[in-house]
């Protein structure tokens, strides 16, 4: 009887043991994208430093920064939804700075009913955080070609399109025209850790149970 048993209590012991390190693993990652996510939070709200000449997409990304210049009208809508407001856009707009450069501009969100209304360039002063989005998998369409929307923030190509670098700054305060800011924050970036680690914990108590009930019928069947 022993022997028959022998096979099972070591396979039972070996899967459990290997869904519980899983498990385990798992809460160290979720406590370190939580230092992770505490860390781009504080870069977030840092004080804003002036642009620099060649932002680097990984080091720079979520840097507060400012610019001065002129907005030039020459824009991209992005399909946005906002909760408790009417459907609309999200304003992506070439920016002229003071020493020549041509950047965008996420400027906010801009209700449908606001859409047609003339916005002609200005001068501003933008406060916002540097960003290269990652909006677009394999399933996100192409920008209509009819309607001119786009689906999501992809820097390059709309660079290409505004003929600007391949610099975006979200603005954090309002650049006028009715546009609300939809400033950069954490809230995108998934932290779904704590529920894998329950999932393998429970997967491991589920293979413990499998392999107690398991052992009990041999046992049964050698009585």
């Amino acid at each position: 009887m022993l022997r028959r048993m022998i096979f099972p209590l070591i396979l039972g012991i070996a899967g459990c043991a290997v869904l519980i390190s899983l498990g385990v693993w798992q809460l160290h990652r979720m406590a370190w994208k939580e230092a992770l996510l505490a860390e781009i939070d504080g870069m977030i709200v840092a004080a804003p430093v002036p642009l620099m000449p060649t932002p680097d997409p990984e080091k720079d990304r979520y840097r507060p920064v400012y610019v001065d210049g002129t907005l030039t009208g020459q824009f991209l809508e992005v399909l946005e939804g906002v909760k408790g407001d009417s459907p609309g856009v999200r304003i992506i707009e070439a920016f002229q700075t003071t020493d020549g450069r041509r950047i965008l501009i996420d400027r906010g969100f801009l209700p449908d009913e606001a859409r047609k209304t003339p916005r002609p360039p200005h001068a501003a002063h933008v406060v916002g955080n540097l960003l290269w989005p990652r909006d677009s998998d394999s399933f996100t369409p192409p920008p209509d070609e009819k309607t001119g929307l786009w689906f999501s923030r992809d820097v390059p190509a709309m660079a290409a399109k505004l003929n600007t670098e391949a610099t975006l700054i979200v603005a954090r305060e309002a650049s006028g025209d009715g546009i609300t800011p939809l400033p950069v924050d954490t809230s995108a970036i998934p932290n779904d850790h704590w529920g894998y680690a329950i999932t393998w914990f429970l997967l491991a108590a589920t293979w413990a149970v499998m392999t107690g009930l398991l052992v009990w019928r041999i046992r049964q069947r050698t009585v």
